[in-house]
């Protein structure tokens, strides 16, 4: 019992940070990430002892991770608001920063979720193609053309948008 305790401390240790930034890019809510990460580090404590091989420890928490967000869609139907016509550009952004960040993340979040998540894989966790296409049980060569599109998605977006900055300034 001591053993496995050391080795679940371990594990919360070294993954606790990227497995909670994973559940808040999933979820876009603090309290909810967190939600997820207790429980899949509840989850991961009961199963320890099916973890064989310590280097697949993260993608194994992240599995779990992907599964627990599942679980919430299924206990709960989620309310939908449709955003057509809203105006969500934000007239007090702090930086020029601030605002390409959130024109980022707004072009991230308009890709459909199979090449988003392929992309936060390898943004986030700094996955390869072959460690992404475990995780997303998928073939090598449609994870790279995935990676390969979202990024020609987010780059013809970026070129087509046009230049908002110093519009107030004259």
């Amino acid at each position: 019992m001591i053993e496995k305790q050391k080795r679940y401390e371990a594990l919360v240790h070294a993954f606790h940070a990227d497995i909670y930034r994973y559940a808040y890019w999933l979820v876009k809510d603090k309290s909810v990430a967190e939600d997820i990460v207790q429980e899949t580090f509840l989850r991961a404590w009961r199963s320890l002892d099916s973890l064989n091989d310590e280097k697949a420890a993260k993608s194994w928490l992240i599995t779990i991770v992907r599964r627990e967000n599942a679980r919430r869609f299924e206990r709960k139907r989620i309310e939908t608001v449709d955003i057509e016509g809203i105006d969500v550009f934000d007239e007090d952004a702090k930086s020029e920063n601030a605002l390409e960040h959130r024109e980022l993340h707004q072009l991230l979040a308009g890709l459909t979720e199979e090449y988003r998540e392929p992309l936060m894989l390898q943004l986030l966790f700094g996955y390869s193609g072959e460690e992404i296409a475990e995780q997303l049980n998928l073939n090598k060569n449609t994870v790279m053309t995935r990676l390969f599109r979202a990024r020609k998605q987010i780059k013809e977006a970026l070129e087509e948008k046009p230049t908002v900055r110093g519009r107030n300034n004259g």
